[in-house]
């Protein structure tokens, strides 16, 4: 049974930065894909960002690109979610998500796509 367990999240103040882990135990660290998706209060999960294991290509939702960087850490099962220049608008529980499946390996950007997911941390950016 694979378990994520993501970390980092907490307050930051706006223009702060906040780095997310996403630790994967279990089973081998043999995903495709991993993503980062976030879900704001009262609003649908969507996509962050996702990489992949292959060539390590990166993704980014438009809305991120340039403040925040996915990377992994194969050796430590660790994914990793640095995220910089930070708004209030970027507040949001942060999920991350493991896709062990090469057929949906160009869906990162679709939840359907991931078979684990991780409970969840809460990152704050006060107005």
């Amino acid at each position: 049974q694979v378990q994520l367990v993501e970390s980092g999240g907490g307050l930051v103040q706006a223009g702060g930065s906040l780095r997310l882990s996403c630790a994967a135990s279990g089973r081998t660290f043999s995903s495709y894909v991993m993503g980062w998706f976030r879900q704001a209060s009262g609003k649908e999960r969507e996509f962050v960002a996702a990489m992949r294991r292959s060539g390590g290509s990166t993704y980014y939702a438009d809305f991120v690109k340039g403040r925040f960087t996915i990377s992994r850490d194969n050796d430590k099962n660790t994914v990793y979610l640095q995220k910089n220049s930070l708004r209030p608008e970027h507040t949001a529980v942060y999920y991350c998500a493991e896709d062990r499946d090469s057929a949906y390996e160009d869906h990162y950007a679709q939840q359907y796509a991931y078979d684990y997911w991780g409970q969840g941390t809460q990152g704050t950016v006060p107005t």
